[in-house]
């Protein structure tokens, strides 16, 4: 397995995932390509201290960018949607203000 560090990339902060976050107690974070649910569960557990109930992975494909005539492709990335147990919570934006 690899460092937990290198497993988890950073947190997706988009609409539909700050819905999933306040809703049905899901969080969404970009993870290493070449990680498995078992690595990712692992990962979140020991970083959050919390109890994962269950990982939902998807590969995002790279999409085709072009500037002038040279053309390319942006980075494949891979989306993990993560359920936290009943009560479980992350805090991703660091101690709220009162």
């Amino acid at each position: 397995m690899a460092h937990i560090t290198d497993v988890l990339r950073r947190p997706v902060l988009t609409e539909k995932s700050m819905k999933l976050m306040q809703e049905e107690n899901k969080y969404t974070f970009f993870v290493d390509t070449k990680s498995n649910k078992t690595e990712i569960k692992q990962a979140v557990e020991a970083m959050f201290g919390v109890k994962v109930t269950s990982v939902n992975t998807m590969n995002v494909h790279p999409k085709k960018k072009r500037v002038g005539r040279y053309a390319g492709k942006t980075a494949a990335k891979k989306k993990a949607i993560i359920s936290l147990a009943e009560g479980q919570s992350i805090n991703l934006f660091g101690d709220e203000a009162e």
